[in-house]
């Protein structure tokens, strides 16, 4: 469903595993990222009445997120640290495309939201599948079925605002790319991407 060309390395879930509280405090950083990310496509299309009410929940859902990630920080004493630098989104962004129409500028946003949420659901999936603590079992698998909602609802909001065919070619070229950037970051068991 998610169509990513490269999966991740399935040694991730073990380093992960034993970074637990990176991973953690990492995709704490992420919800509110992706919130923040959400709540700044609607200030700047919010003359798009569908976007602005597609969004909105969005913006709660991920808020929701960052909550209860937080709660699994706390439960389990470990501290809320700084964030760290994102690399992979920063290599991501510079896929973006820069000038173009506005819708343009628009598609670039959300098919990278997309990405980022394919991503987010696939590594879920597998911490889901693979760690032995029962209750982050439970925790990540709820998640990964949001997060595959959101990657779907980026995508077709792309292809609303702009021709599904530029849009479907444009994200072929998203998911080469992608793939490059995970393959040169290789594996890292601190970050959720």
């Amino acid at each position: 469903m998610l169509h990513l060309k490269l999966p991740t390395d399935p040694r991730w879930v073990g380093i992960a595993e034993m970074q637990i509280e990176d991973i953690l405090v990492d995709h704490a950083y992420c919800e509110q990222k992706a919130a923040s990310s959400c709540i700044s496509l609607i200030l700047r299309f919010n003359d798009l009445d569908e976007l602005v009410d597609t969004l909105t929940p969005i913006v709660a859902e991920e808020w929701g997120h960052f909550e209860r990630v937080l709660e699994q920080i706390r439960k389990r004493s470990m501290k809320f640290g700084f964030p760290r630098k994102d690399e992979y989104v920063i290599k991501l962004n510079e896929f973006v495309k820069k000038g173009g129409s506005r819708m343009q500028q628009l598609t670039e946003q959300l098919l990278m939201n997309a990405l980022i949420e394919a991503r987010s659901c696939e590594r879920f999936k597998l911490l889901s599948k693979n760690i032995a603590d029962a209750e982050l079992q439970k925790f990540y698998y709820e998640l990964m079925i949001s997060e595959a909602g959101h990657y779907v609802t980026f995508i077709e909001l792309a292809r609303k605002y702009q021709d599904p065919e530029k849009v479907n070619q444009r994200w072929q070229e998203w998911l080469t790319y992608e793939a490059e950037v995970l393959k040169n970051i290789g594996i890292r068991g601190d970050r959720m991407h």
